[in-house]
């Protein structure tokens, strides 16, 4: 059980801004989530609402899709620039759907759930606008040889903004995938959550039919349709297909796609892929997801799966992969983290957390938590350059992300003019140091300084996992909280019995949470031996007690 007050967990975040739905009091967990859900209102394209909270967000790109009879305004910009993609942005929805029903009381208990829904709705109602007809969905709106040409407010973007689109003629099955996998999850957490089931039937709706048409035409990705032009190229569609199925398997009960979900990884071999799970390979995901499944339903299953999913995690870790570690203890996958290793760090520590709760043994799950922490130990200053690396909330946070709205210059010559950011991008992550822990925090340095809508997808998810694992009982929340700044030791698995470790718990705290747990153990066993005692008095004194009572009597 969780208790209902919370203790103060002290990060060294600077005083939180005057901006609604960002906490002023309570832990700096609750806080950077909420920020992080702030960042994703300053990506807003479109009309935007009247409880707009971003003051240099304006209304923008009003006519996206109009010369191709589509209303595509709304939805996100996908970086510091202001071209919109339905891959990653779906990538985006189906990662926070998937934290948020697995954590959900992490936003209950910081009072995000509201901010939460209109995340995800404001995504979510732009990919059903870009998926007009069954068998057609646009995935790009602007180009981003265009926007590369300019700098600046989102007053004077640059025009024409082109759309570009799969259907009969162009398919894409990776984009249409995971665009499955966005509406299905999606749905899940409108239903199950929100208590919005007529939403929730329109997104299943979408997500029924898009994986239709991304398994019914040839299989291939959306960079051969839209040759040239398409800003993000997967590297494989067949990863999309089993993601998208599960979620269709877990949003309608409908045994047909977890069946093809199996089909596929197994036709596939996805077994023999271990790359860290990102929005280009979800291999990891699909593990975890498949393990998540048959611990509830099937034993033997189960079985299987867990040892699938720990043989990849395992191999991640103990760098029998492409991942290891830099001398700082970041996690670094050769291929995948050079155009961004923070959020490469992150999705692992995601999924290390996500599958900890469903491990083969409390061993292993101890084993993945502590090494999750340990990378949220690293984003967090426990690292060479002591960098906080989320903008806008530290003393030691970036001060010059790649971010044009943000900036508030006009100069594309020269990001440099002003030298200070205008506005302050909270919550955002940066892509993050290079493979020596080294970060420069210049602008125009678009590897280290870029903010994405991917960057933040797995740090939101995890900082309610924090919220929900960082409540104590409110009998010592009169004592600040100050957790560490050193770094867990990661070891190998033994056979000992490991104790759940909680770097943002005091070994003060843990040793009240024991006496109290004792406390409540011994009170419990005494109630039961009085209740023991009375009764036996009474069947003592029962003339009518059966043979077995008066052979137990004598």
């Amino acid at each position: 059980m969780i208790p209902t007050v919370k203790a103060t967990i002290s990060l060294g975040l600077i005083p939180s801004p005057d901006i609604p739905g960002i906490p002023k009091q309570g832990d700096d967990y609750s806080k950077l989530l909420a920020y992080s859900l702030y960042f994703y209102e300053a990506q807003r394209s479109g009309f935007l609402p009247k409880n707009n909270r971003v003051s240099w967000r304006h209304n923008s790109a009003l006519d996206d899709g109009y010369y191709r009879g589509v209303n595509l305004t709304g939805g996100y910009y996908d970086a510091g620039d202001y071209v919109k993609f339905t891959l990653p942005l779906s990538w985006v929805l189906s990662l926070i759907s998937w934290g948020a029903i697995e954590w959900f009381k992490g936003y209950e208990l910081s009072n995000q759930t509201e901010y939460l829904r209109e995340m995800v709705k404001w995504g979510t109602d732009w990919l059903i606008a870009a998926h007009p007809e069954p068998n057609h969905l646009c995935v790009q709106v602007g180009s981003s040889h265009l926007d590369n040409t300019y700098w600046g407010p989102d007053t004077n973007i640059p025009y024409p903004r082109p759309t570009y689109d799969i259907n009969s003629t162009l398919h894409g099955t990776d984009v249409a995938a995971e665009a499955a996998a966005a509406f299905a999850s999606s749905a899940i957490l409108f239903r199950d959550f929100f208590n919005d089931t007529a939403y929730a039937s329109i997104l299943i709706s979408h997500a029924i039919n898009v994986y239709t048409f991304a398994e019914n035409k040839t299989l291939q990705l959306s960079s051969k349709a839209i040759p040239g032009t398409f800003g993000y190229s997967t590297s494989t569609y067949t990863d999309k297909l089993v993601y998208g199925a599960i979620w269709l398997y877990k949003a309608t009960n409908q045994t047909q796609y977890l069946d093809k979900a199996i089909n596929y990884y197994n036709q596939f071999q996805l077994q023999d892929s271990l790359r860290i799970m990102s929005w280009d390979d979800h291999t990891g995901a699909c593990n975890i997801l498949f393990a998540q499944i048959y611990f509830r339903e099937s034993r033997k299953n189960y079985t299987i799966w867990s040892g699938e999913t720990e043989r990849y995690l395992d191999t991640i870790m103990t760098n029998k992969s492409n991942c290891s570690l830099t001398n700082g203890g970041l996690l670094w996958c050769k291929g995948d983290s050079e155009s961004a290793s923070i959020p490469i760090s992150l999705y692992g520590a995601f999924g290390f957390f996500m599958y900890s709760s469903y491990a083969s043994t409390i061993e292993k799950a101890n084993y993945y938590k502590n090494f999750a922490s340990s990378q949220i130990d690293y984003l967090f200053g426990s690292n060479p350059m002591k960098m906080f690396y989320v903008v806008a909330v530290h003393p030691n946070s970036p001060k010059n992300p790649h971010h044009a709205g943000a900036h508030g210059g006009t100069n594309v010559g020269n990001m440099n003019d002003p030298p200070e950011t205008m506005h302050s991008l909270y919550g955002a992550v940066v892509g993050g140091p290079n493979m020596n822990d080294s970060y420069h925090d210049s602008r125009a340095d678009i590897v280290q300084s870029e903010v994405a809508l991917d960057y933040n997808s797995a740090f939101q998810g995890i900082m309610a996992y924090y919220v929900i694992n960082t409540y104590v009982p409110p009998s010592i929340l009169d004592r600040p909280i100050k957790p560490t700044n050193s770094k867990p030791k990661i070891s190998k698995p033994t056979n000992s019995n490991p104790v759940i470790s909680n770097s943002s718990l005091s070994q003060h705290q843990k040793i009240v949470i024991i006496i109290v747990s004792l406390i409540v153990f011994l009170s419990l066993l005494i109630s039961a031996t009085i209740v023991y005692n009375k009764h036996k008095f009474c069947v003592r004194n029962n003339r009518n007690t059966s043979e077995n009572f008066e052979h137990y009597e004598k």
